[in-house]
This record gives C-alpha cells, sequence and structure tokens, in this order.
C-alpha cells in the first residue's frame, strides 16, 4: 500500500466522523436540554459508565465535567455488578452510554437505577434498546457508518462531542468563571494563565509609599530600600495621587537640577495607572506592554484612589505567563 493511499484513507475516515457529527448537530434537541438541566443541578454526583470503546469516552466526559465544577467520576460496567452499584445514591445523575444500547454489562446497572428511582440519562442509537426504553431522559444518537466497517470510531467521535456540549452547557448555566476554572486547575500552564493580580501581587510593608509632602531626599530612601524602582505617592488622607519612577528620577538628574530639596508632589507624575485586583495577570502584563511600563498599582472594589499592592511585571514572567 503506497503513502497516497493512506492520505486517501484517513481522509476517508475523517470524512464520516464530519458526517457523524453534522447528523448529531441537527438531531439534538428537547432531550439535550433536560439533560443539561438535570446535570447542572444534580445535588450529589454525576456518573457516567459504558463498555468498550463508550466506557473510555465515559471517562473523558465525567473528567471534563469535574473540570468545569460539577462532581463526576466514571464508573467501570463490569464492577459495578460486583460491588460498585453501592457508589450509585439516589441524588445521583447517571449517564450510560452504549451505541446498541443493549450491552449486557448495563443491564443490571439500568435494573438497579430504575429500581431505586435514580435518574437515568442513556445516550444511546437504537431507538428499540433496553437503554432507550428504560432512560428517564433518552439522547438518541445518529446512526454513524464506522471506518472499515465495523471499528468505534465515527460513532465515538459523536459521543465525545456531544458529551462536550454537555459540559460546556452546564458551565454556562452555572456561569462558571475563569476564577472558578483555576480554583480546579491551580498547577501546569493552565494555572499559570489564570492566575490573577492578587496573586502575584506585594502587599503591605513592601509597597512603596511615599507621603506626597515628603522631601525628595526622604523618599529616594525608600526607593532605594524597596528595591522595586517606583514609589506610589499618597496624601495625608491615604488616597493615591501619584507614582515616581526611577527612570523619571533620572531624567530630572540629567537637567543637573538639585532634587533632594524638591518635595515628592513636585516630580511625581499624576494618576498612575492602575488594575483591579481580580483581573488576570496575563491582562496586567498586556496593559504594562502597551503603556510601556513596568509596573501598576493594584485596586480593589472599583476604589482606584486607594493602592492596596503594587504588581510588576518581572513577578508576571517569573510565573510564565506570557
Amino acid at each position: 500500500m503506497n503513502k497516497n493511499k493512506f492520505l486517501s484513507t484517513a481522509a476517508d475516515v475523517i470524512d464520516l466522523e464530519i458526517l457523524a457529527l453534522k447528523k448529531l448537530k441537527k438531531i439534538i434537541g428537547t432531550s439535550f436540554n433536560k439533560a443539561v438541566f438535570h446535570i447542572s443541578n444534580c445535588q450529589s454526583k454525576v456518573i457516567l459508565c459504558g463498555v468498550g470503546k463508550s466506557g473510555l469516552i465515559a471517562s473523558k466526559i465525567a473528567a471534563t465535567l469535574a473540570s468545569v465544577g460539577t462532581p463526576s467520576f466514571s464508573m467501570s460496567a463490569s464492577e459495578a455488578s460486583h460491588g460498585d452499584l453501592g457508589m450509585i445514591s439516589k441524588k445521583d445523575v447517571l449517564i450510560l452510554i452504549s451505541n446498541s444500547g443493549e450491552t449486557k454489562e448495563l443491564k443490571n446497572i439500568i435494573q438497579y437505577a430504575n429500581r431505586n428511582k435514580v435518574l437515568l440519562i442513556g445516550i444511546v442509537s437504537k431507538k428499540e434498546s433496553i437503554l432507550y426504553k428504560a432512560s428517564d431522559i433518552k439522547i438518541l444518537m445518529p446512526k454513524a457508518k464506522e471506518a472499515a466497517g465495523i471499528i468505534p470510531t465515527a460513532s465515538t467521535t459523536a459521543q465525545l462531542a456531544l458529551g462536550d456540549a454537555l459540559a460546556i452547557c452546564s458551565m454556562k448555566y452555572k456561569k462558571f468563571s475563569n476564577l472558578d476554572f483555576k480554583k480546579l486547575h491551580p498547577s501546569g500552564s493552565l494555572g499559570a494563565q489564570l492566575k490573577t493580580v492578587e496573586d502575584l501581587m506585594l502587599v503591605g510593608k513592601k509597597i512603596p509609599f511615599a507621603n506626597e509632602n515628603l522631601k525628595m531626599k526622604k523618599a529616594l530612601n525608600i526607593l532605594s530600600k524597596k528595591k522595586l524602582g517606583i514609589l506610589i505617592i499618597k496624601n495625608n488622607k491615604n488616597k493615591t495621587t501619584g507614582i515616581i519612577t526611577d527612570g523619571q528620577i533620572r531624567r530630572f538628574n540629567q537637567k543637573k537640577q538639585d532634587i533632594n530639596s524638591l518635595v515628592v508632589k513636585k516630580i511625581m507624575t499624576k494618576n498612575p495607572i492602575c488594575i483591579d485586583k481580580n483581573a488576570l495577570a496575563a491582562k496586567a502584563l498586556s496593559l504594562m506592554n502597551y503603556k510601556k511600563i513596568t509596573s501598576l498599582c493594584v485596586y480593589e472594589n472599583k476604589n482606584k484612589f486607594k493602592t492596596i499592592g503594587v504588581i510588576h511585571i518581572h513577578h508576571i514572567l517569573q510565573s510564565n505567563i506570557s
């Protein structure tokens, strides 16, 4: 078989899966909406189960649901009949996935769910099957032509897409935010990109504050001690009124004027650029790059005149945020 034949076969497989997804898109309806509602309002756990390739899809959907705030796990169909049915409670939502709907290993689970009045969502492609008839919410999948005739390919792609759709719709129903997502993904590149300004900012005595009426000689001592290259200027009412950077001081010294005898407010730049503590650190980095600065004052509760922290570009870059 030559290389061109491989490419042709690959294209055929992809075309079959695209066709299955197009069919799925057309048939999504009321039962899908009901499934989203019950998944989103589940008072306990969402449990998924399937056999073979459908079992692998069940595991992936469970992982996606869990990552967007819905407590969820996948259960082994073979182990269920040997004690694992005890994992299922009446407040759970049970999702069974089967292309045929007649898989032997699922029959005991179906009977258990029906007997104990556990909400059962069936994802199945045959209307006459046991799973379809026994389900409280029936999601009928389109009949898909598989690659090579019998190998689960197009059907499992459609199952996976349906699971992703359920998870994302549930996430939107519950108004699951980036901050919520961050709490569940503290590590890795995703966790880094979801860090907020509050996670990285300097607070308390680390903030280089100086009163606007202070002489520059003393202010320069603060600048040197804090080692941030900036001074946050405030008035007697603790209102942030300006900022001084080491760059400003260098430019002033180039004019050969005596800076030490001047008061801070004669040198400062008024209305420093600031950012809310809940903003993503990536947004702070973008703002710094746009304004060509290296630090931002941080505020909370829309009070831009009260600085509660300082974030420096080095803090962001050290956290692998870009």
